[in-house]
């Protein structure tokens, strides 16, 4: 099967491609490898599928797919059986700074590769969200079946705003398409923005950890493996189009889940896993919440099991010291 994966050389994208890869797919991933963060650990990201069992089936093309003559040009040659979005602007924080960045990507971005998909009709197309469309939400764990109209930051809503315009897409055309609620992903070869890049990074150089809300701050936690293994069991099997209610709640063939681990861990919890794994002791400097977070992430994954088999199986005592290691390989210290 040829599959398109955008965001190739992100965190989650470049691991799928290198499983899509290994198993005999054909994948042309697509990133415009933009300096939001390191630009090196993209195309490091790229190199390693390139070099990875069955890289010869992966083509890679740098180009923004928010510049829809520019998607379609290099698109033209090639043929698309299946869609993996997951390429986006990504960052509670950032959208805070550049807000045009997440709408000209998250919104023009992810309606390009509708398009996309109409147009070639597409089996199937699997987009990212995120978790952090339940907002302000107390009630735990965060269902798919819960409102999520009431984001607290931009990036929230252009996630939200996606789910919304991919409800449209499978009504009127009957695309089959399922949505994907990320849960602070983690894991070798993550984002430098991320949790556990900053605060390994912090620890060894002898840095303050910044600790928002006094500490009291729970996040579920999901290792990179498992999160590439649901998105796996999902791209394989496209919502019917039967008129059955789907996860998320649509009647078309528009699917909504969560992945997550399914265990909330408290972030100072997970400092300690780290501290544990630097051999070093960190300072933390304990401030208030942030714009734009929340206190605790949480997912109810009854619908993705259900529906897909799909069960988390690193805890973050595994994967926080496999990450310290990789780190320490990776970037030293």
């Amino acid at each position: 099967m040829a599959i398109l994966v955008t965001g190739a050389a992100g965190f989650i994208g470049a691991a799928l491609a290198e499983r899509l890869v290994a198993r005999g797919d054909r994948v042309i991933g697509i990133d415009n490898l933009n300096d939001y963060y390191s630009v090196t650990l993209k195309r490091d990201r790229v190199d390693r599928v390139r070099e990875a069992p069955g890289g010869e089936r992966f083509a890679f093309l740098q180009l923004d797919f928010a510049d829809r003559h520019a998607l379609d040009s290099a698109l033209s040659g090639h043929e698309i059986s299946a869609i993996a979005h997951l390429g986006a602007q990504a960052g509670v924080r950032y959208s805070l700074q550049n807000p045009h960045a997440y709408a000209q990507s998250n919104l023009v971005g992810h309606l390009n590769l509708l398009e996309v998909a109409r147009q070639r009709q597409v089996r199937h197309c699997v987009y990212a969200s995120s978790s952090s469309v339940y907002g302000g939400n107390t009630k735990l764990p965060f269902a798919v079946e819960d409102r999520v109209d009431h984001p607290v930051s931009l990036y929230a809503a252009t996630k939200r705003a996606d789910e919304l315009m991919s409800e449209t897409y499978a009504h009127l055309f009957r695309l089959p398409l399922t949505g994907l609620r990320f849960f602070t992903v983690y894991g070798p070869w993550g984002r430098p923005d991320m949790m556990l890049w900053s605060f390994t990074r912090r620890i060894l150089a002898g840095e303050g950890l910044p600790v928002f809300n006094g500490g009291e701050m729970w996040r579920d936690f999901t290792h990179i493996d498992d999160i590439v293994a649901g998105v796996l069991a999902c791209l394989d099997q496209p919502p019917a189009d039967d008129g059955s209610v789907k996860a998320g709640g649509s009647v078309g063939p528009h699917a909504l889940y969560n992945i997550g681990n399914n265990q909330p861990e408290k972030v100072t919890d997970v400092i300690a896993l780290i501290e544990q794994a630097c051999g070093r002791t960190a300072k933390l400097k304990m401030l208030p919440m942030q714009p734009g977070e929340v206190e605790r992430t949480f997912a109810d994954i009854d619908a993705i099991a259900r529906d897909h088999g799909f069960r988390p199986t690193i805890s973050v005592q595994q994967g926080v010291p496999e990450f310290v290691r990789w780190y320490r390989d990776y970037c030293g210290g």
